[in-house]
C-alpha cells in the first residue's frame, strides 16, 4: 500500500509535469503563430490592395500608355509563363543530370567535389550578379535584350537548386537496390536511369517545383536581360514583359492607377507561387502515406 504522503507527493510531481507540458505546448504554438504571422500579414495586405484591381481587362488587355487609365497585364502574364518555360527547358535537364552525376559518381572523383562546391557557391550568388553576367555574355553580343537571355538567367538560378536537391534525394535510395539491379545483369546506366532516377521521380518533381517557384518572382536579373515590353512579344529574340518587372515599373510610377495594378500583379504572382507550392505538397503526399502504411 502506498502511504498518503507518498501519494500526495506523486500527485504534486504529476501536476508540475502537466503544468510544464502545457506551458511548453503553449510556447511552441506561440512560436508557430509568430512564424506564420509575417506570411499572413503580407498576403492579407496584398489581397486587400490587389483584389479590387483584378478584373477581366487585367488578364486580357495590354498596358495603357503613360497617363491613361485602364488596361491590363496580359502580356506580362504570358511573358512570365514564357520565361519560366524557357528557364525550365534549360535548367531542369541540366540540373537533373548534374545532380545525377554528383550522386552516382561525385564521391569517386575529385571533380565531383569541385562541381558540388561550385553549385553551392552559385546558389548563394545574388541574382542581380547573374543578370549582369548574362547581360555581358549574351545581351551585349546580340545587341539587344531578349526573352532567351532572361530565360537563361533564370535557368542558371534554377540549376544549383535542382542539382543539390536531386543529389540528396538520390542518396536516399538504398545501395542494395542498385546492387540488385546490377546483379540481374543490367548495365550501370539502366540501373541509374530506370531504377534509381525512376523511383525518385516524384521527390525530384518537388525540387523542380521549388526551383520554379524560386525564379518566378525574380526581378533583378530580368532588368538586365529581358528588360520589358509594353506590347505582345512575337519572337524569343525580342524583349519580353514579365510580371516582376511590370510590378516594379508600376510601383515606382506616380500614377495611382498603376499602383493599383502593381498590387494586382503582386497578388497574381503570389497566387502563382502559392499554387506551385500546393502542387509540390500534393506530389509529396502519396509518398508520405506509403511510408506510414
Amino acid at each position: 500500500m502506498i502511504s498518503a504522503e507518498i501519494q500526495r507527493e506523486m500527485e504534486k510531481h504529476y501536476l508540475h509535469r502537466k503544468i510544464k507540458n502545457w506551458f511548453m505546448c503553449f510556447l511552441l504554438a506561440l512560436c508557430a503563430v509568430l512564424a506564420l504571422l509575417p506570411l499572413f500579414s503580407v498576403f492579407t495586405h496584398i489581397l486587400v490592395n490587389g483584389f479590387p484591381a483584378l478584373n477581366f481587362d487585367f488578364f486580357t488587355r495590354l498596358p495603357k500608355p503613360v497617363g491613361e487609365v485602364g488596361g491590363g497585364m496580359a502580356n506580362s502574364l504570358l511573358g512570365t509563363l514564357t520565361l519560366i518555360g524557357l528557364a525550365s527547358a534549360i535548367g531542369i535537364p541540366w540540373g537533373i543530370l548534374t545532380g545525377l552525376y554528383l550522386s552516382e559518381f561525385g564521391s569517386q572523383q575529385k571533380i565531383g567535389t569541385l562541381v558540388r562546391f561550385s553549385a553551392d557557391m552559385l546558389s548563394s550568388i545574388p541574382s542581380i550578379i547573374i543578370g549582369l553576367f548574362i547581360y555581358t555574355v549574351v545581351v551585349v553580343p546580340m545587341g539587344h535584350f531578349s526573352a532567351l537571355a532572361g530565360g537563361l538567367a533564370l535557368a542558371i538560378i534554377m540549376i544549383p537548386i535542382i542539382a543539390r536537391s536531386v543529389e540528396e534525394l538520390l542518396k536516399l535510395v538504398p545501395t542494395h537496390i542498385r546492387e540488385a539491379g546490377l546483379a540481374l545483369g543490367l548495365p550501370r546506366w539502366k540501373v541509374t536511369l530506370r531504377i534509381v532516377l525512376g523511383g525518385s521521380i516524384k521527390a525530384i518533381l518537388t525540387g523542380i517545383m521549388l526551383s520554379v517557384a524560386r525564379v518566378a518572382g525574380e526581378t533583378a536579373p530580368l532588368l538586365f536581360t529581358a528588360f520589358g515590353n509594353q506590347f505582345w512579344q512575337s519572337q524569343l529574340t525580342d524583349p519580353i514583359a514579365s510580371l516582376p518587372v511590370q510590378i516594379y515599373n508600376y510601383a515606382i510610377s506616380p500614377f495611382d492607377d498603376w499602383h493599383q495594378k502593381a498590387w494586382a500583379g503582386a497578388l497574381t504572382l503570389v497566387c502563382l507561387v502559392f499554387a506551385l507550392n500546393i502542387t509540390t505538397r500534393l506530389l509529396v503526399a502519396p509518398n508520405r502515406r506509403m511510408k506510414k502504411s
